[in-house]
């Protein structure tokens, strides 16, 4: 009985796992060693991969003081040239951020500019609350712009929907948000919650993925900071 090909979304996402898995080897101090039973995607799967981490392929490096790998560098720029978007997107913010990030690694990559940051004046708490959980890979030491502005400036609102996520068992939502508020602490931005039971509990309640491993860990390394 033939075995169905992969699709091109799962064949993403489990390189998208599998990177995600070595970043965390490499902020860990595992020494980026492939996850368990992982094998290297493709390299067409790997450079799209490397287009969803974005900013925290540098995670490791801003987090420890290691240099990241020029091999990491080098493909984060060529996933940026293949992939970035016609038209900017919220998401462009994350692009943003991975583009000052290569340009200090001495991989100048243009991107379109933004558009204005998100805005729970506009979007309402809860909408804002889920677009900033998709931009908290931008929540690490060094970043500042428009959407950092906004997450001092509504702290408590970053609270709140943390709360929400929590109560609605939403783990990669409210590890993303807690993430936020990890970065708000390291910055000196009291966070509205207490930091240490939220990731103790986050940690009991994971779904098991390495992106969410990933930014666990990334938000414990933040509230110690």
């Amino acid at each position: 009985m033939p075995f169905a090909e992969a699709s091109p979304q799962q064949e993403f996402a489990a390189a998208t796992e599998w990177a995600a898995g070595r970043a965390l080897d490499a902020l860990t101090g595992a020494g980026g060693a492939a996850p368990p039973g992982g094998e290297p995607p493709e390299p067409r799967a790997l450079v799209a991969a490397d287009r969803i981490l974005g900013p925290d392929l540098f995670a490791p490096g801003l987090l420890t003081g290691r240099p990241t790998r020029p091999e990491t560098a080098a493909r984060a720029a060529e996933a940026l040239r293949l992939f970035a978007p016609a038209e900017p997107t919220a998401l462009t913010w994350r692009d943003r951020a991975t583009a000052e990030l290569l340009a200090r690694a001495g991989h100048p990559v243009p991107v379109p500019e933004p558009p204005p940051a998100p805005d729970p004046a506009e979007d309402g708490w809860q909408r804002w609350s889920v677009r900033m959980s998709q931009l908290c890979s931008l929540a690490l030491p060094t970043l500042e712009g428009e959407v950092h502005a906004r997450a001092r400036e509504h702290a408590l609102t970053l609270a709140r929907g943390t709360t929400r996520a929590v109560l609605r068992r939403d783990h990669r939502t409210a590890t993303r948000l807690t993430r936020w508020l990890a970065w708000l602490q390291s910055t000196g931005t009291p966070p509205a919650l207490e930091l240490a039971p939220l990731l103790r509990h986050l940690a009991l309640t994971g779904d098991g993925t390495a992106r969410s491993a990933l930014d666990l860990a990334i938000a414990r390394r933040l509230a110690a900071a």
